[in-house]
């Protein structure tokens, strides 16, 4: 038993606001088993306890878990690589022991995490924080972490958001196979086969071939791409209270909101008005109804390493059955994901059976893996430079919500596969000057706060970044690997 399937106590902790983050809770260790905790808190909740005495019967009850991932103090005006090589030993995690009543996941080898709240390895994070890894010469980091991708997939079928119980109902971007390709680039066929059937878990479980999920839906013309999907249409345990509030605000259907805001999570893009029917408003959320093309870049970015991994196995018939997957997935991108009005881009509308009309660096996406047409991949950056280019980067989105996965926001990882999409379409100036304008913004901010952030705001580079449900964090994996990387490839003069 854990905290989080603890009622009537975590209802009425979360539903108090008794902290500021309801991942405080979902995160405590118990000091005792959970039946003396149940029965004395049966005997509290008799007397209609305010949250300032909710508060003290959770710290009597539970262990909670540090404010923040503890991290270097900042150094203003320091050296930014030295400020990295420091994170990442803060940010580094050894081996966890199972503690009994935990949410953890226990990982048999040592990891990063991401900084700030996370105290956790997250999944798509960690391949951009695996990249920095690499640039500060911390090979060995990299395969740990790898090592612990294939523990969780072995483990649980699938790779979780990250290694909570509160988040093995979902996973994230499926980011394994461009990890494989990391560590295993030059080196003999053989080391690839290795990850065979951790790739083939990756797919069968996004495939909804090992898992009660419905990422799969068939299209028009009976092609299959994915969307994001959680077996669970309840309140996320980490954000409670939010996703209660949020239904009390609708008439919808509970578990429809609440599946939608979890298929969100899923996406990494929590949240953003990619996702929103009025484009707006969070309670219009409708994750479920679109198919992503980020997300089926990826889906194919699999299916094209395991072919390769079954051919290094010298499985013949699987590395055709997987190319054919791939060559369909890309076929279906094409026709059911390209705007020509727009020439962009776009997830897939399930409902109006068309390209969604909102526009987000996600359809970049297919520039990066090289599945454009040269005159695609001309549009998509006039369009980047016309609508996403800011000064300090490329925004996320061209509307302005409050969510943190829109305007005036940009992130590391949409920065990095913006460039690297340019740059394999030959559209080398626009990359580099985007790269140059990220770096710039990541080392000013640097230089005046000693802070590497989560996001940053691109368009007013002197303003703090806002949105979303928790306060901007700092540390911050993804941003420290991919300014590692920018800086390398476009050095500011």
């Amino acid at each position: 038993m854990q905290i989080h399937e603890f009622n009537p106590l975590f209802r009425d902790v979360q539903l108090a606001h008794v902290f500021g983050d309801d991942k405080v809770l979902v995160d405590c260790l118990p000091r005792r088993s959970f039946a003396e905790i149940d029965a004395a808190y049966a005997r509290l909740a008799s007397t209609n306890p305010d949250r300032h005495r909710l508060r003290r019967f959770v710290e009597k009850n539970f262990i909670l878990p540090p404010s923040q991932a503890p991290v270097v103090l900042p150094t203003r005006g320091g050296d930014v690589r030295e400020q990295i090589r420091l994170l990442w030993r803060t940010l580094r995690r050894e081996p966890d022991v199972a503690c009994v009543g935990s949410t953890l996941l226990p990982l048999p080898e040592p990891y990063v995490v991401p900084g700030g709240r996370f105290r956790e390895i997250y999944y798509w994070d960690s391949y951009f924080t695996m990249l920095g890894l690499r640039e500060s010469d911390n090979g060995e980091m990299v395969e740990h972490m790898l090592a612990n991708f294939v523990h969780l997939i072995t483990q649980h079928g699938h790779i979780p958001n990250g290694n909570r119980s509160y988040y093995l109902s979902r996973s994230q971007p499926p980011v394994l196979a461009l990890m494989v390709e990391l560590t295993t680039a030059g080196r003999p066929p053989a080391v690839l086969a290795s990850f065979r059937g951790a790739l083939e878990a990756e797919h069968n479980y996004w495939m909804d071939l090992t898992a009660p999920t419905q990422h799969v839906v068939e299209l028009p013309d009976g092609s299959r791409l994915n969307r994001y999907w959680d077996q669970l249409d309840t309140p996320r345990p980490e954000s409670f209270s939010r996703d209660e509030e949020l239904a009390q605000r609708t008439s919808r259907p509970r578990g429809e909101l609440f599946r939608d805001l979890r298929a969100a999570a899923e996406s990494g893009w929590d949240f953003s008005s990619r996702w929103l029917g009025d484009g707006q408003h969070l309670e219009t959320i409708r994750t479920t109804q679109l198919v992503p093309v980020d997300l089926n870049c990826l889906l194919w970015q699999l299916e094209s390493t395991l072919a390769r991994a079954h051919s290094a196995h010298g499985d013949a018939e699987g590395q055709a059955r997987l190319e054919r997957a791939a060559e369909a997935r890309h076929r279906a991108i094409e026709k059911y994901c390209w705007s020509p009005d727009a020439g962009f881009f776009c997830d897939y509308d399930l409902t109006t059976r068309g390209p969604g009309t909102q526009l987000t660096l996600a359809g970049v996406t297919p520039l990066f893996f090289g599945l454009v047409a040269a005159s695609q991949a001309a549009a998509v950056a006039r369009k980047v430079r016309e609508s996403f280019l800011a000064a300090g980067g490329v925004v996320t989105s061209l509307r302005t919500t409050g969510q943190q996965w829109d305007a005036p926001n940009g992130w590391a990882p949409l920065q990095w596969l913006t460039v690297r999409g340019l740059v394999r379409s030959g559209e080398t100036e626009l990359a580099g000057e985007i790269a140059r304008r990220w770096t710039q913004l990541n080392i000013t901010t640097f230089v005046r706060t000693g802070l590497l952030l989560e996001k940053y705001d691109v368009v007013d580079t002197g303003r703090a970044p806002g949105g979303g449900e928790y306060e901007s964090q700092h540390g911050f994996g993804w941003t420290n690997g991919v300014l590692l990387e920018f800086m390398r490839d476009y050095p500011l003069s």
